[in-house]
This record gives C-alpha cells, structure tokens and sequence, in this order.
C-alpha cells in the first residue's frame, strides 16, 4: 500500500508539473522564484527604514532626559583658533657680543627665507611654526655659544690641529710609498691612491676608517644627518627635540643647506688652488720655477692645458703688427712660447711612452760628476749628512766623529778661555773650576775615541796618541791638543779609498749632488728620436750640462765657453724697478756648438761674486765688481758704464787661466750662465741680518755639528758651560766626565712601529713645552720627511730653529702664542667669521647661485701656477739646510695631497670631529664617531685580516 500511494504521489505531481509547463510556458518557473525574492526583499527594506526613523527619534528623547550637558571647552578653543595669532616675542640676543649677533640674525633669517619660507606659505599664511623653528635655532646657538666660551681652544689650535694635519700628511706619503713599491701603471693613479689612502688610515688610526663619508655621496648624507640629529640633541630643550617635524626641519637645513655646501667648497682642489695662489699672490713668479715644474709634471692634462694657452698667446703675437723696438721684445717672447710649447710636447710623448728615468740612477752609472771637495762637505749640513751615512756603512763613523768631537771641543774650549780671561780682569777667579772643566771634557774624547777602552776606536799612528796622553796627563788642555791627530785623521778619511774617493762613486754621493743643487737631469738631454731638447735654456740653445760636462776638473780643455753683455734694460716688476743685463754665452764642443742667452741683475752678479770670493780667497784680490749706486742707478749713462765694467769681469773671470787655476769655479761659472732664475746663496733676509746669520751658522757648522754628535748628556752639558761658566759646578763636571762613557742614540724611535702610528706621540725631549718648535718640528718632520733621515740633521735643524725662535721672540713666545689663539677667537674676529660665511652664501643679501664648474683646461693651468707660487715662496736658506731635492718634493707632496677631493674632504671632517670633542668634551663624541664609521668597508676588511692573523696564534 506504501508503494502505490508514494507511486500516486509521484504520478500526480508529475501531472501538475506538465500541465504548469503546457499553461504557462518553460521560463515560467524563473519567473515564479523573481516574485518571491521581490516580495522579500521589500518586506526588509520597509521594516529596515521603519526601525531606523523610528531608533533615531528614541534615540533623541533619550539624550534630551538622561545625558548630562557638554562641555564649555571645545567651543572656547574653537573660538581661539578662529581669533589672530599674538606675535612671539623672541629675544635677538645670541652670544651676548651685537657685532656677532648681527651677522648670526641675518644668516637665520636667510636660511629660513630661502629654504623654509619659499615653500611654506603656500601650505599656510600662519607663521607660528616659522617662529617655532626661528626660536631652536637661536636656543641651539645661546648653547653653542656658552659651550665656546668655556673651552679651551689653544689645545686644539696648537696640538690637535697641528697632529690631525701631520698625520694627513702621514697617511698620503705612506700611500705614495706603497703605490710606488707595487709599480702597478695598469689601473687609474688617482683612484689606486684613494683606497691605498684609506688602508693606510685604518692601519694607522686602528678604530676608524672614513672612506665612505668621503667617497660616497648617499654615505656622506647620511653622516650630516645623523651628526645635525646628535647636535640638535644636546642643544634644544627636550620638547623641541621631541618635535619631529620641526627637528627634521632644522637638520635638513643644516646638513643639506649649509654643512654639506661648505664641506664641498673647502674639499674642491680648484678651490684650494685658487686659495693658494691668492694667499701667496704678492710673489713674484719665476721662470725657472715655471719650467721646473712643467718640466717635472707628471700629468699629461697640465701639460696640454699650458701648451694651449702658449699656442693662442702665439697666434696673438704673431697676429701683431708691430715696429720699431717693440719687434724685439715681441721675437723673445715668442722664442720663449716655442721653447715652453716644446718643452710640453716633449714631456707629453715621455709620458705617454711610459720612458721615465729616475735620475739619480742614470747618474750613478756616469763616470764623472761634479766633485764637492771634502772640506766643503764637513762644514755643510746637506751634504754632511750623506757622507756621515756612508761612513757608517763602512765602518768609519768613528773618524768623522772624532773629527766632529774635536771642531766642537775646540769651539767650547775657546770661548771657555776667553770668558776665563774676562773673568780674570774683573778680579773673579775661577781658574781652576774652568781648568778642571776643560780637562775633563779632553779626557773624555780621549777616553771615548783614542783609549784602548774606546769602541769603535780611531786607528792612527800610537806616537801621536801617547804625545797626547803624556800632555793630558802633565800640562793643562788647551784649544789646539787635539789638532795634529785630528789633522791625520782628516788625511785619512780624505786619502782612504774605503772613504772619501769610495764616497764619491756610491749612490749617496749622486743623492748629495741632487740635494744641493749640483745634478742635471739627463732624461731632458735628448729624445730617443734623436731630437735635441733643453732642460735649462731657451729655443736657440741648452745650457744642460750632461753628467760629464758637470765636473769642475776639466778634463777636456777643447771646451770653451765664452759670454758677454749683449744688452741692457730696464724692467718694472709690480712696482719695483731694477736693471736687467742681456748675457749671450756660447758653448763650443768638438762636435757641437751651443748658444743662448740669459738674464742677471745686478744683486745676482754680487751674490755670484760674494760667493765664489767666500769659496775661493785668492779671487777676492784679482776679481773687483763694480761698485753699487744708491741714487740715480737708472741713467742710461750709468747703465752703459756698468755693461761694460760686469764685462770686463766677465772677461777676466772666464780667462782659461783663471779656470786653470781654480778648477772647481767651473760648476759656479756655469751655474751662474745657466739660462734660468739665478739661485742665490744669501736671501734677502740673510743679506739683511748677517749680524745674526754668520754666528749662527758658526755655530751650527762647529758647536752643532760637533756637540751634537756626542751623547746626548755632554752635548747638554758642554751647552751650559758655554752659555753659564758663572754657575758651572763640580757635580756638572762629574757629568760631562761620565757622559763620555755613552754610546751616542743617532736614532731615536718615539713610537714602537713609527711607520704606522700617529704624530700625536712626543716628538722630542724638551720640544712639548715650546709651542712653535713643536709646531715647526712635527711639519718640517711630515712635509720633508726628516725622520726617515739622518737623526743628526734632524737634531741641528731643531738646534737652528731653537736659536731662530729666542733671537726673534725670546722666551715670551708660548705667551704670544696663547695670545694669538685668544685674538683668533675674540668676538671681534668670529664676526669677521660669521660674516664672510653671510657674504659668501648671500652676497648682498641673495642666494648665491651655484658657481659652475671651471673648464679643465683653466683648472689645470690654475694647478701649475699654485705650484709655481709654492716652489718660487720657498727660501733659499731652506733649501741650504735640508736640500734642494728634498725642499722641492716635500712642497710638491703637500700640493698634490690637496689634489684630490675624498682626500681634503677627510681632512675636513677629522677637523671637523676635533672641533666637537673639543667642544664638548663630556658627550663621548669620539665614540660616537667610531660608531658612525663603523660601516666602512675597509674597517671590516682590516678586522678579517686582523682576525685572520690572529687565529692561527689562538689556535696553537
């Protein structure tokens, strides 16, 4: 029964669909089920909108019966907001000085003019977030202020500074060191310099490395930035700084706007060249400085940019149509030009062949150089300095030493006895005291060089040394006991082919030749092609000697050389009027001919003749210069006059005979005829003050060069005989007496590893104490690099500067240098500051404009004269005490370190970082700016080389 009623189910619902579907069609259906939804959808709307209207008035019954009223404080700050802003009152007052308030307000007020203002007004007309801004900035600089005024700052300017520049200077000369040892010419010179810089400063400094601020923009950046956010930190109140969008402000005008310009103008070269040249721009420049220094270029860009230049101001001259007198000057001028253009040419192909030659080992191969006599190198300190080298090398130190012992010993004992013998007048006697003194100071260089306990000890003829022990022993010293051993041992070092005639084929004698001057380049004699190229001479001629030629024994007497006054002028040098004389030599070889002019005013004539006379007595009776002329000295007639008169000497000093009689007056006479800038013996400032000049030099060719070589105790005690024989006590005696037993220190090691430590370390005994010889020591030391040489002319030119800085400033100079670092910062000259910076960023008050960058060609010529200016600044009396060679590469290594822009913007922020811990000595900034390198890429690649050489260590 189931089955048929579920069947019947079926069978009628089936029916009732196919009769729906025959009725009313197939979509039916769909339409059906839209109906319904329709009909839903509408009954929830109609009761949604009914509920809400209905909810919204319950809602408003409800608040009107049950909630408390609103509070009056929200219409009252609206109201507020809608009133006028009250103007903030700001006090103006800075550092409490007007005349540095000024100029601070004015450069605020520009800054925030043209970095905030200029954008912010179109944003909002409400200028209370611009007095909000105005306001930090001038509490930041009330700060600044009152922390200036509580620090110190001669430290910074006499040590810090002064050890940051050396150990600049340090870190690039190791650098060239270390590019020359590798001789790598494959990849770029500029770029291999600047990160073999930074190894060496990472070396050097061992916490921090500074190649990313430098070489990275993005890097630098973000230096300033977070150096600004610390400096904000500790200047502005803690609500200020919490105020991010103000603080972000104010760091971003001042990394951005104001550091980050300054720091690239004080880093760009040209800046720095063009500094140069107008700091040094009363100086005359020189010709023979110019041609040196293209002649010695190793940049090819300089080269061009010079040869350029000559080449338009040719085409000028040639483009003149001229007359008369003028033809002449015109013609020289451009000879000149040709010389100077091929000159660059010649120097462009060597280069570009990689056919460098160093000279001093092309000298060494020549047989014949120009020969320094032996008695002129004991008395000059250049030249001492290399044959005190050589004799240590060979064992014979001890000869010279005894040599050096006994000029000193000889000095002292003099002036001993002439203080006895004034003494003795005065009725003060002190005989015996002075007597016993000298004794002991005689038995000590015997004990010393000529005892059988002496080491190394002087090997010479046992007569003359028991002569002398007899005397020591029965009668009193006197000035001259040791002279007749000294005399021997002069003989010897002078006749012992393991000394003197060894030293003048070894390599330090070319190197002594090079330092004073007495070298030419022979790399400049000729082109490979054959073609003949001057090194010292004009277009019609060279002058350049070669290695032969430079001998002063003639050996080859078919060589004439003659020269005479061609003509005569006179020249107007900024304001300074002098006479020229036109001098035309000629050179004749057995297969050359030679012939060129050069140009000598009468001061070179005399200081040529002072010095020939000086070096040679007998020609001081047999050779006369004419006589000067104070008044008057222009008149044609009296210039006529004196032609002929330096022509007549002339005449009598090239006479064969007189070459023939003195040979070594051949390398003077051909200095002199040289076509180049003569090179005088005696400076202006020599000429002026030879009243303190020659006891100087007395005593540093005798008391210095001799006293010093002894131990350190006697040199010190034999000084204070000779500056106090009054207050010489018996103790003093016992100490000279036993100083005499002390091996002397040549060298002197102030660090544990000198090449990798910083200057900062004591430079010397007794030097810490004076400012300016600390000061002058540690350059001379860093620009010349006297350390690597010779201890003991290291120790004569601290002598020299020591008597240079009593004679000038006496013992009151420390207090003038403290005065002088308080005048530097006294309000008066920090406004001067303020104001250059004001007028620098806003001339008259206006943005400056970003100054575009110069042509190469124009920054490269600016390059060549920079360093024509600093090698022309240069004193000759320099040159005379550490060398001619060495003057000039050290001049020539501290111009190229300003060359390159990472290096100077290095040098910039170390100064910069000094000054913020010396500023604010308790905030632990040099933490902090280790911490800010800290990413240097090669800090880290030193720690893994470091870590690597460690760990094998740990491991065993």
């Amino acid at each position: 029964s189931c089955l048929q009623t579920s069947l019947s189910i079926w069978g009628w619902g089936s029916l009732g669909v196919v009769l729906f579907l025959v009725t009313f069609g197939p979509f039916a259906i769909f339409y059906f089920a839209f109906y319904i939804l329709c009909f839903v959808g509408g009954g929830f709307a109609v009761t949604l909108l009914f509920g809400k209207s209905n909810s919204e008035k319950y809602l408003e019954q409800c608040e009107h019966s049950f909630l408390p009223c609103t509070s009056v404080g929200i219409p009252k700050c609206i109201e507020e907001m809608k009133r006028e802003a009250r103007p903030i009152k700001i006090d103006r007052r800075l550092t409490g000085a007007n005349i540095i308030d000024e100029p601070l307000q004015q450069v605020i007020q520009f800054s925030l003019r043209d970095y905030v203002q200029y954008w912010y007004y179109t944003l909002s007309d409400d200028e209370s977030f611009l007095l909000e801004i105005r306001q930090a900035l001038q509490y930041a600089l009330v700060q600044f202020s009152a922390r200036s005024k509580e620090t110190d700052w001669q430290p910074y300017f006499t040590t810090r500074l002064v050890d940051d520049f050396g150990t600049h200077l340090r870190v690039f000369r190791k650098a060239q060191q270390r590019i020359a040892e590798k001789g790598d010419q494959m990849k770029d010179q500029a770029e291999e310099l600047v990160d073999t810089f930074f190894e060496v400063e990472v070396e050097m400094e061992k916490e921090v490395c500074r190649d990313l601020v430098c070489t990275s923009p993005k890097d630098e950046e973000g230096f300033l930035r977070d150096l600004c956010e610390v400096l904000l930190y500790i200047l502005l109140p803690p609500g200020d700084f919490q105020n991010k969008i103000m603080r972000y402000f104010v760091r971003e005008i001042l990394s951005r706007g104001i550091l980050l310009p300054l720091i690239n103008q004080l880093s760009d070269p040209d800046y720095i060249n063009q500094y140069v040249i107008w700091m040094i721009r009363d100086s005359n420049c020189n010709y023979e400085a110019f041609m040196n220094i293209i002649k010695l270029s190793d940049n090819i860009g300089e080269l061009e940019a010079v040869k350029d230049k000559a080449s338009e101001e040719l085409q000028y001259l040639r483009s003149l149509d001229t007359a008369g007198d003028d033809i002449n000057t015109i013609k020289n001028q451009i000879n000149s030009l040709l010389y100077v253009i091929k000159v660059c040419d010649s120097r462009i192909q060597r280069l570009q062949s990689g056919k460098e030659i160093d000279t001093v080992k092309l000298a060494a191969n020549f047989g014949k150089l120009c020969t320094v006599p032996l008695d002129h190198i004991l008395v000059d300190n250049v030249a001492l300095q290399f044959f005190m080298d050589y004799m240590q090398q060979t064992g014979g130190q001890a000869h010279l030493f005894f040599w050096m012992t006994v000029e000193g010993y000889r000095v002292t004992a003099q002036q001993q006895l002439e203080v006895l013998q004034s003494r003795q007048k005065d009725g003060k006697h002190q005989t015996n005291q002075t007597k016993g003194l000298l004794r002991a100071a005689a038995f000590g260089v015997y004990e010393q060089y000529l005892s059988e306990k002496a080491s190394p000890r002087v090997n010479i003829d046992d007569n003359l040394v028991a002569k002398l022990a007899e005397t020591l022993n029965h009668e009193d010293p006197t000035p001259e006991i040791f002279d007749d051993i000294q005399r021997k041992v002069y003989e010897l070092m002078l006749r012992d082919e393991r000394f003197y005639p060894s030293f003048k084929q070894n390599v330090l004698y070319v190197r002594m030749l090079a330092e004073l001057d007495m070298l030419k380049d022979p790399s400049f004699r000729g082109s490979d092609d054959g073609e003949g190229e001057s090194f010292n001479g004009s277009p019609t001629g060279s002058i350049n000697l070669s290695l032969d030629d430079l001998s002063n024994v003639p050996s080859d007497e078919t060589v004439q050389l003659h020269a005479y006054i061609s003509d005569t002028g006179v020249c107007n040098d900024h304001g300074k009027t002098y006479a020229l004389y036109a001098i035309t030599v000629h050179r004749r070889n057995p297969n050359s001919e030679e012939t060129w002019k050069t140009y000598r005013r009468y001061s070179d004539f005399h200081d040529f003749h002072m010095r020939i006379t000086e070096q040679f007595e007998n020609l001081a009776n047999i050779l006369k210069l004419p006589g000067k002329k104070t008044f008057n000295n222009m008149d044609r007639e009296f210039l006529e006059k004196r032609k002929k008169d330096l022509n007549a000497y002339l005449q009598l000093l090239l006479n064969p005979e007189m070459m023939k009689a003195s040979p070594a007056l051949a390398h003077y006479v051909y200095d002199f005829l040289e076509n180049k800038a003569y090179s005088k013996g005696k400076g202006d400032f020599a000429r002026k003050m030879d009243t303190f000049v020659n006891p100087l030099r007395n005593s540093m060719r005798n008391v210095s060069n001799a006293v010093k070589s002894l131990p350190d105790s006697l040199a010190e005690g034999m000084t204070k005989m000779s500056d106090n024989m009054g207050k010489m006590s018996e103790r003093l005696g016992q100490d000279i007496k036993q100083s005499f037993f002390k091996v002397p220190p040549l060298i002197q090691k102030t660090c544990s590893d000198p090449d990798h430590c910083r200057v900062a370390a004591p430079i010397d005994d007794n030097v810490d104490d004076n400012i300016p010889l600390r000061v002058m020591l540690l350059l001379m030391d860093e620009v010349f690099d006297l350390k690597e040489r010779n201890q003991w002319l290291r120790r004569n030119i601290k002598n020299l500067l020591q008597q240079l800085i009593r004679a000038t400033y006496g013992d009151t100079i420390n207090r003038k240098i403290v005065d002088h670092v308080d005048w530097m910062t006294s309000p008066e000259q920090v406004a001067d500051a303020v104001k250059r910076f004001r007028d620098a960023f806003w001339p008259n008050g206006i943005l400056a404009e970003t100054v575009p960058r110069r042509d190469k060609a124009i920054r490269m010529r600016t390059r060549v004269a920079g360093k024509t200016k600093l090698l022309e600044v240069m004193p000759d009396e320099l040159k005379h005490i550490i060398g001619a060679e060495t003057t000039r590469k050290g001049i020539l290594r501290v111009f190229e370190m300003f060359q390159h822009t990472q290096l100077n913007k290095r040098m910039v922020y170390v100064f910069l970082e000094r000054f913020l811990e010396t500023l604010f000595p308790q905030n632990k900034f040099h933490e902090l700016f280790n911490k800010l390198h800290s990413r240097s890429k090669q800090m880290q690649r030193y720690k893994q080389r470091l870590h690597s050489t460690q760990a094998p260590s740990l491991q065993k």
